[in-house]
């Protein structure tokens, strides 16, 4: 695209003559076909516990900077101080019958910035890979740019596969990955940068609406079209560069 120069033949950004900052996140619960998100309380710990604290759901919490917990109380008492916190603001997910099965969180909040990003994500195995994961993610990514935001990123250890492949099947364009970027569990930790910019979001939420729909899901909840399949062509037309690196 072409860029405007300033009076010294240098390329600017583009003009941004109606920008206002968005708000913070806001306490209110996020509601869907599959799931509802409601913010983080105290009251979700018992039933998170069932579906993250078990062995069988050890695995979840290798790439985040917290657990496994050990007991129940270990575990309430880490929840309980996230619960209310602006940065990161946490989320329960809820299927329909009111269980809590996953987290996930807002996090690295810049309204000045614009931007937002989506982490701190942890399935119960009775979620992953659902409609209910997918409408969860859905839901906070509409409700971002809603607000205003006008970056959604996705962060992850560039080790981590599931979540680079996750990152790509929802439409998270990938920008790079930043070495040595932090120190985790006494590991280092190089990170996997993906995000969606709000001119990418009105061809993507219609992929997601497209996907969701109760028609693309045959009798036995197979899916007719992935999701995959809808958001790759619009990431092949998805420009992370600028102007290009200088040889």
């Amino acid at each position: 695209m072409p860029y405007e120069l300033n009076a010294f033949g240098q390329p600017l950004g583009e003009r941004l003559p109606n920008w206002t900052p968005p708000p913070l996140p806001s306490a209110q619960p996020l509601t869907g076909a599959y799931c509802r998100l409601e913010p983080l309380r105290a009251d979700h710990a018992a039933s998170l516990y069932q579906a993250l604290g078990t062995p069988a759901s050890a695995a979840g919490w290798t790439y985040l900077p917290y657990g496994p917990f050990a007991t129940e109380a270990e575990f309430s008492h880490w929840l309980s101080s996230q619960c209310e916190q602006p940065d990161p603001f946490f989320y329960a997910l809820l299927n329909p019958a009111g269980q809590a099965l996953g987290l996930a969180s807002y996090l690295r909040i810049a309204p000045q910035a614009g931007s937002i990003e989506v982490g701190h994500l942890h399935f119960a195995s009775a979620m992953a890979r659902t409609p209910m994961a997918t409408e969860a993610m859905y839901l906070m990514m509409a409700q971002a740019f809603n607000w205003g935001y006008r970056r959604y990123e996705w962060k992850c250890n560039a080790l981590n596969q599931p979540s680079r492949r996750a990152a790509g099947r929802l439409g998270f364009a990938f920008e790079g990955v930043f070495r040595q970027a932090i120190v985790n569990k006494g590991r280092n930790r190089d990170t996997a940068w993906f995000a969606v910019i709000d001119k990418d979001w009105p061809a993507l939420q219609q992929a997601f609406l497209t996907w969701l729909a109760k028609e693309n899901f045959a009798a036995d909840g197979s899916q007719r079209r992935s999701l995959s399949s809808l958001t790759a062509p619009l990431l092949a037309q998805t420009d992370t560069g600028l102007l290009g690196a200088e040889g």
